[in-house]
């Protein structure tokens, strides 16, 4: 592989710490995925990917993902019937934002549930939906 800019080399770093052979195309994703806010499906992947790798097949793309996320590096999240990523795979929530689709985290302890009597939860997924308030500017 020839040199790489420091930016790609630490996303190498971080994919062989996660037992993965770095490759141009796993750059590619990683390099969008890894960094990003936004909670893109597997489309969006592949669209960003194509920047930089415009040959770059859908198959590759849903390779990749799916062995970033068995490898810990993405959280593979469905919401609302659709399924996205999410490079935070720390216990959280989200939020979708009824008026833009935007997808945000939510920390964890924001979102408190008992269990009903008689059950022990394993497992809580909290989808919340609302809207920006008028003014805030950090959504």
């Amino acid at each position: 592989m020839p040199p790489q800019n420091p930016a790609h080399e630490r996303l190498a770093a971080i994919l062989r710490d996660h037992g993965i052979q770095p490759s141009a195309h796993r750059l590619a994703v990683a390099a969008y995925v890894l960094h990003t806010d936004d909670h893109p499906g597997a489309d969006r992947v592949l669209e960003k990917a194509r920047e930089a790798l415009p040959l770059v097949a859908r198959a590759t793309i849903y390779n990749t993902l799916g062995l970033f996320v068995a490898k810990g590096l993405l959280r593979e999240v469905i919401v609302e019937g659709r399924v996205v990523y999410d490079p935070n795979v720390a216990p959280h929530h989200h939020l979708i934002d009824d008026a833009t689709g935007r997808i945000h985290d939510v920390p964890w302890e924001a979102v408190r549930v008992e269990a009903p009597a008689g059950y022990e939860l394993a497992g809580i997924a909290a989808v919340l939906h609302g809207t920006a308030k008028k003014g805030n500017s950090t959504c």
